[in-house]
């Protein structure tokens, strides 16, 4: 069981990986800087989770899928999210399972190892 929960990891951080390479090499506007820290936080949940209970688990694949199934206002009728709309969703469910540490702010990146700037809460 543990070795299937293991691929399901591995599997979302591909799609949350192909997500911010098309990200990258999109003509729209977008705050890759933000993107980028927003991939590693979800990156950073699903392996802390990958022991975790099922509950836990669903919650940061519904995160991940929230980030990477953005809708493209080309192939649907309804508007492209913002990244600000994905930060909150990735923010509460990082705040949801007690890791504030994984928390992103909009902030410029300092000079710290981990995908956060700040802890401060997003509620």
């Amino acid at each position: 069981m543990h070795r299937g929960l293991e691929h399901d990891t591995e599997v979302l951080i591909r799609q949350v990986d192909g997500h911010l390479a098309t990200l990258r090499t999109a003509r729209g506007r977008h705050d890759l800087a933000l993107a980028e820290r927003l991939a590693a936080s979800l990156r950073h949940l699903l392996r802390a989770t990958t022991d975790a209970c099922a509950a836990d688990r669903a919650r940061v694949r519904a995160a991940v899928h929230y980030f990477v199934l953005r809708r493209d206002a080309r192939y649907d009728r309804l508007p492209v999210r913002s990244l600000a709309s994905d930060q909150r969703v990735i923010n509460e469910t990082a705040q949801r399972l007690g890791r504030a540490d994984l928390i992103v702010t909009a902030d410029v990146p300092t000079q710290h190892s981990g995908p956060v700037q700040s802890a401060r809460s997003v509620f």
